[in-house]
């Protein structure tokens, strides 16, 4: 037996007392001296031939003890909490060897445990859902991108440029009669009104012809990425080589046959207004479950260790990081960029977090109440859906992961599944029209808050967009494509 003792000393954490004693840890010393007793030189002896007795007698009677300590001890922890029936959620701390002798050891340690799990309900969860109905204005936006996305470009003669076209320029910029980094282009096709430029510049290309040199001023935001730049103005020398234009088609029974499957308008568009259905629909149940996963957690009744919460952080932020990886990025670079330090992107993570470990433990007491049993071939099932998704040997796959997690992982799901059949919908509340509201229900007023918004959106674009002729990559785009990432 390898328990001695087990003691609750405070929330979540007990005390253990570990032993290996007798005839059991003279076995171990003895298969510690097998191990390593190639690391000692005995007078008279070839090394790694010296009897155990003679290299106890040169080193100390001890010198094999520790070593015996160290092979048994992951086994011994693993029997001992077994047998206390508790469920450690990390390794154990302030463990010390409390006596050691010829005849045995005693280890001291402490634990954090699974914490006991109290759940409000978990059936018939009530949580809003939206009913969905499709406009008419989003089926003419539908048209309106495929229109857009069969659009032919055809060159503008003898037209100055105007706002929607797209100019074909060469481009080069200078700071104090300098060129700098990144700033010059040739053959590029910008759409004027896009914002892709930094401010003044689309507007001062629009009025020119194809086939004209001019200069333009601008002045560089103060908040702009390349702090070289950055407030500063720069004059542009401009060779626009042509000017082309969207020409869409017809939308009419022809456009509907060469797009799709349809004949007619009609066909074509109650196919749109059924893919718009289908989507928004998936979309309501998507926001219908995370609300009902919510209201679960919210049900959960428990004292959550920090060390469940550190870990889940850990796991989150190790899956960020790969997914970084493959854009170049790493963690501590992405942190830079947002502008804080590990801790404080740590930090901005623990909310989820705390919710994940939440949800897991509602999930696993609910396996509990249920009486939810996985059976063997549902895990081999399991494993085989591994195999084929990794491209993975069956006898691979097991070896990375235990049958015993498996079943946890398919108890966890039959768990989540019987809490979204039981749940309720309900309609969902509109929310009371505020004052401000209210006033943007006229029609002069919704029309100025529009062309703000515009505006807004615009200026944000231009702050975080690559395809400026200053071209050093401003962080905020690197931020933008790290949280694609996600």
């Amino acid at each position: 037996m390898s328990l001695k003792s087990c003691e609750k000393v405070e929330t979540n954490v007990y005390a253990l007392e570990i032993a290996l004693e007798g005839d059991a840890f003279k076995a171990a010393v003895t298969k510690a001296y097998n191990k390593n007793k190639g690391k000692y030189n005995v007078p008279g002896f070839r090394k790694g031939k010296a009897p155990k007795q003679f290299i106890e007698r040169n080193y100390g009677k001890e010198v094999f003890w520790y070593d015996a300590i160290d092979a048994e001890y992951p086994a011994l922890f693993e029997a001992a909490v077994k047998e206390a029936g508790v469920e450690p959620v990390a390794a154990p701390f302030e463990d010390s060897i409390e006596s050691i002798d010829e005849n045995g050891f005693v280890i001291k340690c402490k634990i954090v445990v699974k914490p006991e799990v109290e759940l409000k309900a978990y059936k018939g969860i009530k949580a809003e859902k939206e009913k969905v109905t499709v406009k008419k204005t989003e089926i003419k936006e539908e048209v309106e991108k495929n229109l857009q996305q069969n659009a032919q470009l055809v060159t503008v003669e003898g037209k100055a440029a105007k706002k929607g076209d797209i100019a074909t320029i060469d481009f080069e910029g200078f700071v104090d009669g300098v060129a700098f980094e990144g700033g010059k282009g040739e053959g590029y096709d910008l759409e004027l009104g896009s914002g892709n430029f930094i401010p003044g510049f689309e507007e001062q290309v629009i009025g020119h012809k194809a086939d004209e040199e001019f200069d333009i001023t601008v002045t560089f935001p103060e908040e702009y990425g390349a702090e070289d730049l950055a407030g500063k103005e720069a004059v542009f020398k401009i060779k626009l080589h042509k000017i082309t234009k969207k020409e869409l088609p017809k939308y009419d029974d022809e456009f509907v046959k060469d797009v799709s499957e349809f004949d007619t308008v009609a066909d074509y568009e109650k196919h749109l207004e059924e893919e718009i259905k289908a989507r928004k629909e998936a979309a309501a149940n998507r926001a219908f479950e995370s609300a009902v996963l919510d209201a679960l957690v919210d049900n959960v009744v428990a004292e959550i260790p920090d060390v469940m919460i550190e870990k889940e952080v850990d796991n989150q932020l190790n899956e960020f990081n790969y997914r970084l990886s493959a854009q170049g990025l790493d963690i501590n670079t992405y942190a830079q960029y947002l502008g804080m330090d590990i801790n404080a992107l740590r930090e901005s993570y623990k909310a989820d977090a705390e919710k994940s470990v939440k949800l897991r433990l509602a999930l696993e007491k609910i396996t509990e109440l249920e009486k939810i049993e996985i059976s063997d071939e549902d895990v081999e099932t399991e494993i085989k859906t591994y195999s084929d998704m990794y491209n993975m040997p069956v006898e691979q796959v097991k070896k990375y992961v235990s049958a015993e997690d498996i079943k946890a992982d398919l108890a966890c799901r039959k768990a989540m599944d019987l809490v979204k059949e039981t749940a309720v919908a309900g309609a969902k509340k509109k929310a009371a029209p505020k004052a401000d509201d209210a006033a943007e229900e006229k029609p002069a007023a919704k029309k100025t808050t529009k062309k703000k918004a515009d505006a807004e959106d615009a200026s944000a674009e231009k702050k975080t967009t690559a395809k400026k002729p200053a071209a050093k990559k401003a962080p905020a785009k690197k931020k933008a494509d790290a949280e694609k990432a996600e």
